[in-house]
């Protein structure tokens, strides 16, 4: 688990999936910027392509989420590939660690 271990971005970009489900679960962009500010990376994904990804989780008004998002290094530009409310039957510890 890391603490704010991604690299500050310059452009911040949402995949049409990512706004889709987070329109359908009703979770704001200015929730995933506040989470990418504060959250904490609780799983990494570096072979992902076409760049390396993490998952970030984080509180946001009493609420859990997570963003699974990219980086590409050249541009510095952060995608948000998805967003969602964690399960709390498959996520425990403050929804940090998957549930075995």
């Amino acid at each position: 688990m890391t603490n704010k271990g991604y690299p500050a971005y310059r452009h911040l970009t949402f995949r049409i999936h990512a706004l889709r489900q987070m329109f359908q679960r009703r979770i704001s962009d200015s929730d995933v910027r506040e989470l990418l500010g504060l959250g904490i990376i609780i799983e990494e994904y570096p072979d992902d392509t076409p760049y390396p990804s993490c998952l970030v989780s984080g509180m946001i008004n009493g609420r859990p989420l997570h963003v699974v998002m990219a980086y590409n290094n050249v541009d510095r530009e952060a995608i948000v590939i998805t967003a969602y409310e964690p399960d709390p039957n498959v996520w425990s510890d403050q929804f940090t660690r998957r549930r075995s």
